[in-house]
């Protein structure tokens, strides 16, 4: 699917040659889970996102080497990338658990989240481990009082109710995509929900986010994740701005403010304004 707008000509191709009139004229907003080591050239992407009206990034890892790096990208940009470290489900290995949860517990101190972690009942690990090392990165976050950024693919609900098990006062579910029955009991537990430019031609994901309450709502690009022709970098979260406020029927500078005051809330972010990082 390649849709298109009111000129007829497809998002892709509109982004691709009009990247830089389209990010220019959406107000800033930030970019809450990006995999900055996962990019070919993290420093010209930050430099882009700086340049792109984005107010921050929120860096997640995913084992030790991929946290190892992320706190190293972030520490050379202090106050526009702000670290998380994590333990994702598709790289559990049964021989570097425990040195992967010192780490996490170690350097947490020095991040905003932790994350990004979580369950995927199609990853190979068996779902008892699975459950029992996200049990043990919750009471990590918990000890530390840090938000967790949640990974849960065909198992939203178990996920819910281990983070609300584990007592955390603040969650983000990441990309959500779950049932939209589970979505209010989210919201009303405090916790938050995040969209991704996948908005662009995933129907699924635009019913869920359709149905978040704009408070517990975050935008983020999971860069450098490939929707479909869009490879993403944080810049991108603009293309997140924009779909959710047309998902939403809301304007972008309503979309953008109350959204960059729920990821300042939820990560304790401060005031980050667009003239602190140009």
């Amino acid at each position: 699917m390649n849709p298109k707008n009111a000129h007829g000509v497809s998002e892709f191709d509109f982004l691709r040659d009009h990247q830089k009139y389209y990010m220019q004229k959406l107000p800033p907003a930030i970019d809450t889970h990006a995999h900055l080591d996962e990019l070919p050239d993290p420093e010209a992407a930050i430099q882009e996102a700086q340049k792109g009206a984005v107010l921050g990034i929120v860096a997640v890892g995913q084992d030790i080497r991929s946290n190892q790096k992320t706190l190293e990208i972030a520490s050379q940009h202090p106050g526009f990338v702000f670290p998380a470290v994590g333990y994702h489900p598709w790289r559990l290995d049964a021989d570097h658990d425990e040195e992967t949860f010192a780490y996490i517990d170690t350097n947490l101190k020095h991040c905003v989240a932790l994350g990004e972690v979580g369950l995927d009942y199609k990853a190979k690990t068996k779902k008892k481990v699975q459950k029992a090392i996200f049990r043990e990165l919750l009471a990590i976050a918990k000890k530390h009082d840090k938000p967790v950024i949640v990974h849960c693919r065909y198992v939203h609900e178990t996920a819910f109710r281990m983070v609300k098990e584990a007592g955390l006062a603040k969650a983000i579910f990441h990309w959500y995509s779950g049932p939209l029955d589970l979505i209010p009991v989210i919201a009303g537990d405090g916790y938050y929900m995040s969209a991704t430019p996948a908005l662009l031609y995933n129907p699924y994901h635009a019913a869920a986010i359709r149905a978040v309450p704009l408070s517990n709502l975050l935008l983020e690009t999971d860069a450098p994740v490939q929707y479909q022709e869009l490879a993403a970098r944080p810049v991108h979260v603009q293309v997140t701005l924009k779909e959710v406020a047309g998902v939403k029927g809301v304007s972008v500078e309503e979309i953008a403010a109350q959204t960059t005051q729920n990821a300042k809330a939820c990560f304790g972010l401060g005031d980050i304004e667009p003239g602190h990082i140009g």
